[in-house]
Protein backbone atom coordinates (compact mmCIF):
# COMPACT_ATOMS: atom_id res chain seq x y z
CA UNK A 1 0.00 0.00 0.00
CA UNK A 2 1.34 3.79 -0.70
CA UNK A 3 1.96 6.00 1.50
CA UNK A 4 -1.27 7.87 0.22
CA UNK A 5 -3.51 5.37 0.31
CA UNK A 6 -2.75 4.37 3.74
CA UNK A 7 -2.81 8.08 5.05
CA UNK A 8 -6.22 8.51 3.45
CA UNK A 9 -7.79 5.36 4.96
CA UNK A 10 -6.33 6.80 8.70
CA UNK A 11 -7.41 9.98 7.44
CA UNK A 12 -11.36 9.98 8.99
CA UNK A 13 -9.87 8.61 12.04
CA UNK A 14 -7.35 11.10 13.05
CA UNK A 15 -8.03 12.80 16.62
CA UNK A 16 -6.00 15.21 18.53
CA UNK A 17 -4.12 12.23 20.75
CA UNK A 18 -2.90 10.99 16.70
CA UNK A 19 -2.79 14.18 14.95
CA UNK A 20 1.10 15.30 15.66
CA UNK A 21 2.52 11.86 14.42
CA UNK A 22 0.34 12.29 11.44
CA UNK A 23 1.15 15.59 10.45
CA UNK A 24 4.90 14.34 10.96
CA UNK A 25 4.37 11.72 8.73
CA UNK A 26 2.90 14.12 6.18
CA UNK A 27 5.64 16.37 6.91
CA UNK A 28 8.23 13.91 6.12
CA UNK A 29 6.73 12.88 2.65
CA UNK A 30 6.08 16.16 1.28
CA UNK A 31 9.62 17.62 2.20
CA UNK A 32 10.42 14.45 0.04
CA UNK A 33 7.83 14.72 -2.39
CA UNK A 34 6.56 17.94 -3.07
CA UNK A 35 8.96 20.34 -5.54
CA UNK A 36 7.80 23.57 -4.43
CA UNK A 37 7.85 22.66 -0.68
CA UNK A 38 11.68 20.80 -0.76
CA UNK A 39 13.09 23.46 -2.39
CA UNK A 40 12.14 25.99 0.25
CA UNK A 41 13.08 23.87 2.46
CA UNK A 42 16.76 23.74 1.06
CA UNK A 43 16.80 27.29 1.06
CA UNK A 44 15.86 27.42 4.87
CA UNK A 45 18.86 24.92 5.20
CA UNK A 46 16.31 22.90 7.32
CA UNK A 47 16.64 19.14 7.51
CA UNK A 48 13.56 17.82 7.09
CA UNK A 49 15.17 14.75 10.08
CA UNK A 50 15.75 16.79 12.49
CA UNK A 51 11.84 18.21 12.65
CA UNK A 52 10.42 16.10 15.44
CA UNK A 53 7.49 18.41 16.72
CA UNK A 54 5.10 20.58 15.20
CA UNK A 55 6.70 23.86 15.99
CA UNK A 56 9.66 23.34 14.31
CA UNK A 57 7.86 22.17 10.96
CA UNK A 58 8.65 25.16 8.55
CA UNK A 59 5.15 26.25 6.70
CA UNK A 60 5.17 27.55 3.16
CA UNK A 61 4.13 30.77 2.35
CA UNK A 62 0.58 31.13 0.87
CA UNK A 63 2.14 32.88 -2.29
CA UNK A 64 3.79 29.73 -3.22
CA UNK A 65 0.20 29.20 -4.82
CA UNK A 66 0.68 31.64 -6.84
CA UNK A 67 3.71 31.34 -8.41
CA UNK A 68 3.82 27.56 -8.45
CA UNK A 69 2.49 24.25 -9.05
CA UNK A 70 2.35 23.18 -5.50
CA UNK A 71 1.80 19.30 -5.95
CA UNK A 72 3.06 16.66 -4.01
CA UNK A 73 4.09 13.49 -6.25
CA UNK A 74 3.45 16.09 -9.90
CA UNK A 75 4.63 12.66 -11.89
CA UNK A 76 2.09 10.63 -10.49
CA UNK A 77 -0.95 12.60 -11.61
CA UNK A 78 -2.35 15.10 -13.51
CA UNK A 79 -4.93 17.51 -12.00
CA UNK A 80 -8.49 16.56 -12.30
CA UNK A 81 -9.93 19.94 -11.51
CA UNK A 82 -8.74 23.55 -9.97
CA UNK A 83 -9.73 25.68 -7.68
CA UNK A 84 -9.32 29.78 -7.89
CA UNK A 85 -8.84 32.10 -5.18
CA UNK A 86 -11.06 34.77 -4.90
CA UNK A 87 -9.38 38.58 -6.38
CA UNK A 88 -9.63 41.58 -8.25
CA UNK A 89 -8.43 41.75 -11.94
CA UNK A 90 -5.03 42.70 -10.76
CA UNK A 91 -4.53 40.58 -8.48
CA UNK A 92 -3.24 37.09 -9.14
CA UNK A 93 -5.02 34.24 -8.35
CA UNK A 94 -3.91 31.52 -6.28
CA UNK A 95 -4.20 27.88 -7.94
CA UNK A 96 -5.02 24.71 -6.29
CA UNK A 97 -4.63 21.32 -8.25
CA UNK A 98 -6.85 18.94 -7.27
CA UNK A 99 -5.93 15.36 -7.91
CA UNK A 100 -9.11 13.62 -6.74
CA UNK A 101 -12.07 16.05 -6.75
CA UNK A 102 -14.24 13.35 -4.23
CA UNK A 103 -11.47 14.13 -1.74
CA UNK A 104 -12.48 17.62 -1.34
CA UNK A 105 -15.97 16.99 -1.10
CA UNK A 106 -16.10 14.06 0.81
CA UNK A 107 -13.68 15.56 2.97
CA UNK A 108 -15.96 18.62 3.77
CA UNK A 109 -18.97 16.47 4.00
CA UNK A 110 -17.97 15.08 6.65
CA UNK A 111 -16.46 18.72 8.46
CA UNK A 112 -19.97 19.64 7.91
CA UNK A 113 -22.04 16.70 9.19
CA UNK A 114 -19.70 16.94 12.26
CA UNK A 115 -21.08 20.17 13.91
CA UNK A 116 -24.43 20.24 11.57
CA UNK A 117 -26.15 16.80 11.58
CA UNK A 118 -26.76 14.99 8.16
CA UNK A 119 -26.97 16.65 5.25
CA UNK A 120 -30.11 15.06 4.02
CA UNK A 121 -31.60 17.36 7.09
CA UNK A 122 -30.63 20.86 5.22
CA UNK A 123 -31.87 22.87 2.37
CA UNK A 124 -28.90 25.05 0.99
CA UNK A 125 -29.39 28.24 -0.26
CA UNK A 126 -26.31 30.45 -1.25
CA UNK A 127 -25.75 33.80 -2.29
CA UNK A 128 -21.83 33.96 -3.63
CA UNK A 129 -22.68 36.39 -6.73
CA UNK A 130 -18.68 37.54 -7.31
CA UNK A 131 -17.50 33.09 -6.92
CA UNK A 132 -20.27 32.08 -9.69
CA UNK A 133 -18.98 34.93 -11.88
CA UNK A 134 -15.43 34.27 -11.25
CA UNK A 135 -15.69 30.87 -11.82
CA UNK A 136 -13.55 27.95 -10.18
CA UNK A 137 -14.22 28.03 -7.26
CA UNK A 138 -13.60 25.73 -4.11
CA UNK A 139 -16.71 27.55 -1.93
CA UNK A 140 -19.12 26.94 -5.21
CA UNK A 141 -18.01 23.20 -5.82
CA UNK A 142 -18.97 22.40 -1.47
CA UNK A 143 -21.67 23.87 -1.64
CA UNK A 144 -23.03 22.84 -5.09
CA UNK A 145 -22.43 18.96 -3.09
CA UNK A 146 -23.94 19.51 -0.30
CA UNK A 147 -27.10 20.21 -2.07
CA UNK A 148 -26.74 17.71 -4.71
CA UNK A 149 -26.32 14.92 -1.73
CA UNK A 150 -29.13 16.76 0.42
CA UNK A 151 -31.84 15.67 -2.21
CA UNK A 152 -33.23 18.87 -1.88
CA UNK A 153 -35.79 19.92 -4.86
CA UNK A 154 -34.69 23.89 -4.68
CA UNK A 155 -31.65 25.10 -7.09
CA UNK A 156 -28.90 26.05 -4.13
CA UNK A 157 -27.50 28.93 -6.09
CA UNK A 158 -29.14 32.83 -6.61
CA UNK A 159 -26.49 35.34 -8.30
CA UNK A 160 -29.04 38.94 -8.08
CA UNK A 161 -32.10 37.35 -7.82
CA UNK A 162 -33.75 38.32 -4.44
CA UNK A 163 -36.67 38.22 -5.22
CA UNK A 164 -36.46 34.55 -6.28
CA UNK A 165 -34.15 33.36 -2.90
CA UNK A 166 -36.54 35.35 -0.81
CA UNK A 167 -39.37 32.52 -2.83
CA UNK A 168 -37.01 30.10 -2.33
CA UNK A 169 -36.52 30.40 1.41
CA UNK A 170 -39.98 30.49 2.08
CA UNK A 171 -40.71 27.56 0.13
CA UNK A 172 -37.88 25.35 1.56
CA UNK A 173 -38.97 26.61 5.25
CA UNK A 174 -42.42 24.62 4.34
CA UNK A 175 -40.62 21.25 3.62
CA UNK A 176 -41.38 18.90 6.88
CA UNK A 177 -37.86 18.05 8.69
CA UNK A 178 -35.59 19.90 7.11
CA UNK A 179 -33.42 22.99 8.25
CA UNK A 180 -32.42 26.24 5.59
CA UNK A 181 -29.33 27.17 5.39
CA UNK A 182 -28.65 30.63 3.85
CA UNK A 183 -24.69 30.83 2.67
CA UNK A 184 -23.67 33.82 1.52
CA UNK A 185 -20.77 36.23 1.15
CA UNK A 186 -20.27 39.01 3.28
CA UNK A 187 -21.25 41.89 0.89
CA UNK A 188 -23.74 40.48 -1.02
CA UNK A 189 -25.75 39.22 2.64
CA UNK A 190 -25.87 42.82 3.14
CA UNK A 191 -27.17 43.92 -0.28
CA UNK A 192 -29.86 41.40 0.50
CA UNK A 193 -30.96 42.19 3.70
CA UNK A 194 -31.05 46.14 2.94
CA UNK A 195 -33.62 45.23 -0.01
CA UNK A 196 -35.68 42.54 2.42
CA UNK A 197 -35.89 44.15 5.37
CA UNK A 198 -37.18 42.12 8.14
CA UNK A 199 -39.82 39.63 6.54
CA UNK A 200 -40.88 36.37 8.12
CA UNK A 201 -38.87 34.35 5.48
CA UNK A 202 -35.76 35.32 6.60
CA UNK A 203 -36.61 34.15 10.41
CA UNK A 204 -35.68 30.65 11.99
CA UNK A 205 -32.86 30.66 9.45
CA UNK A 206 -29.07 29.75 10.20
CA UNK A 207 -27.33 32.13 8.18
CA UNK A 208 -23.26 30.99 7.53
CA UNK A 209 -21.16 33.99 6.14
CA UNK A 210 -18.40 33.17 4.73
CA UNK A 211 -16.26 37.21 4.95
CA UNK A 212 -15.89 38.96 1.96
CA UNK A 213 -16.50 42.38 0.98
CA UNK A 214 -14.31 41.95 -2.23
CA UNK A 215 -14.01 45.50 -2.66
CA UNK A 216 -17.95 45.83 -2.96
CA UNK A 217 -18.38 47.82 0.50
CA UNK A 218 -16.28 48.95 3.44
CA UNK A 219 -14.88 46.44 5.14
CA UNK A 220 -16.34 46.38 9.07
CA UNK A 221 -15.98 44.53 12.30
CA UNK A 222 -17.51 41.71 13.04
CA UNK A 223 -19.79 42.55 15.04
CA UNK A 224 -21.16 45.46 13.33
CA UNK A 225 -21.45 43.20 10.03
CA UNK A 226 -23.64 40.46 12.34
CA UNK A 227 -25.75 42.84 14.08
CA UNK A 228 -27.02 44.65 10.73
CA UNK A 229 -27.60 41.27 9.47
CA UNK A 230 -29.12 40.24 12.81
CA UNK A 231 -31.51 42.95 12.49
CA UNK A 232 -33.16 41.06 9.62
CA UNK A 233 -32.38 37.64 10.16
CA UNK A 234 -33.45 37.47 13.83
CA UNK A 235 -31.45 37.42 17.49
CA UNK A 236 -29.92 34.04 16.30
CA UNK A 237 -26.41 33.97 16.40
CA UNK A 238 -24.80 34.30 12.43
CA UNK A 239 -22.36 31.47 11.68
CA UNK A 240 -19.16 31.38 9.69
CA UNK A 241 -16.77 29.69 7.54
CA UNK A 242 -13.17 29.67 8.32
CA UNK A 243 -11.77 28.12 4.84
CA UNK A 244 -9.54 29.23 1.79
CA UNK A 245 -9.06 28.02 -1.86
CA UNK A 246 -5.81 26.41 -0.58
CA UNK A 247 -6.98 24.05 1.77
CA UNK A 248 -9.78 21.36 1.58
CA UNK A 249 -10.78 21.62 5.43
CA UNK A 250 -12.93 24.04 6.69
CA UNK A 251 -13.41 25.49 10.35
CA UNK A 252 -16.70 26.67 11.48
CA UNK A 253 -17.86 29.08 13.89
CA UNK A 254 -21.41 27.81 15.47
CA UNK A 255 -22.47 31.80 15.70
CA UNK A 256 -20.29 32.27 18.81
CA UNK A 257 -17.47 34.37 16.58
CA UNK A 258 -14.90 31.75 17.39
CA UNK A 259 -13.84 29.07 15.17
CA UNK A 260 -13.64 25.12 16.13
CA UNK A 261 -11.12 23.13 14.06
CA UNK A 262 -12.41 19.67 12.64
CA UNK A 263 -9.90 16.86 13.34
CA UNK A 264 -7.77 17.05 9.85
CA UNK A 265 -7.30 20.74 11.08
CA UNK A 266 -4.95 22.28 13.39
CA UNK A 267 -3.87 26.09 13.13
CA UNK A 268 -0.95 27.71 15.24
CA UNK A 269 0.25 30.87 15.86
CA UNK A 270 3.24 32.44 14.70
CA UNK A 271 4.91 36.23 15.79
CA UNK A 272 3.90 38.45 12.58
CA UNK A 273 7.06 39.78 12.37
CA UNK A 274 9.16 36.31 12.87
CA UNK A 275 7.64 33.41 10.06
CA UNK A 276 9.77 31.05 12.14
CA UNK A 277 8.52 32.02 15.88
CA UNK A 278 5.65 29.71 16.64
CA UNK A 279 4.35 28.54 19.87
CA UNK A 280 2.22 29.06 22.59
CA UNK A 281 0.85 32.60 21.39
CA UNK A 282 -2.78 34.19 22.52
CA UNK A 283 -2.37 36.59 19.24
CA UNK A 284 -0.41 36.39 16.00
CA UNK A 285 -0.39 35.18 12.69
CA UNK A 286 -2.01 31.73 10.79
CA UNK A 287 -0.15 29.18 10.09
CA UNK A 288 -2.47 26.33 9.31
CA UNK A 289 -1.94 22.45 8.54
CA UNK A 290 -4.61 20.44 7.03
CA UNK A 291 -3.95 16.78 6.49
CA UNK A 292 -6.53 16.45 3.82
CA UNK A 293 -4.07 18.17 1.62
CA UNK A 294 -1.99 15.63 0.87
CA UNK A 295 -1.45 15.99 -3.07
CA UNK A 296 -0.79 19.75 -2.30
CA UNK A 297 0.71 20.96 0.97
CA UNK A 298 -0.59 20.57 4.32
CA UNK A 299 1.85 23.44 5.67
CA UNK A 300 0.93 26.77 4.90
CA UNK A 301 1.85 30.64 6.13
CA UNK A 302 -1.62 32.29 5.32
CA UNK A 303 -1.81 36.37 6.04
CA UNK A 304 -4.73 36.64 8.64
CA UNK A 305 -4.18 37.66 11.99
CA UNK A 306 -6.00 35.76 14.63
CA UNK A 307 -6.89 35.11 18.55
CA UNK A 308 -6.75 31.91 20.30
CA UNK A 309 -8.65 30.47 23.08
CA UNK A 310 -7.64 27.62 26.02
CA UNK A 311 -10.01 25.41 24.15
CA UNK A 312 -8.38 25.88 20.85
CA UNK A 313 -11.17 27.70 19.60
CA UNK A 314 -9.91 30.72 17.43
CA UNK A 315 -10.99 34.36 16.17
CA UNK A 316 -10.11 35.83 12.72
CA UNK A 317 -8.83 39.70 13.76
CA UNK A 318 -7.88 40.45 10.19
CA UNK A 319 -5.12 40.53 7.76
CA UNK A 320 -1.86 41.07 7.76
CA UNK A 321 -0.75 44.53 6.39
CA UNK A 322 -0.30 44.11 2.12
CA UNK A 323 -1.79 41.55 1.89
CA UNK A 324 -4.84 40.68 -0.55
CA UNK A 325 -7.95 41.04 0.60
CA UNK A 326 -9.49 37.84 -0.80
CA UNK A 327 -11.00 33.98 -0.07
CA UNK A 328 -14.14 33.42 2.42
CA UNK A 329 -11.38 33.62 4.72
CA UNK A 330 -11.40 37.31 5.57
CA UNK A 331 -13.38 38.52 8.12
CA UNK A 332 -11.82 41.93 9.33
Amino acid sequence: MSFRSDFLARLPKVSAATFEAAALALFRHQAAHCPPYAAYLAQLGRNPAAVARLTDIPFLPIEFFKTHEVRTEPTEWAPQEVFLSSGTTLQQRSRHLVREPALYRENAARIFEQYYGPLTGWTFLALLPSYLEQGNSSLVAMVDYFAQQSGQAQPAFFLHDHAALRAALADAKQVPGRRVMLIGVSYALLDFVLEAGPAPELQDLTVLETGGMKGRRREMIREELHAELQRAFGPAGIHSEYGMTELLSQAYSLGDGRFHCPAPLRVLLRDPSDPFSIGDRKDGAINVIDLANIDSCAFIETKDLARMHPDGSFEVLGRMDNSDVRGCNQMV
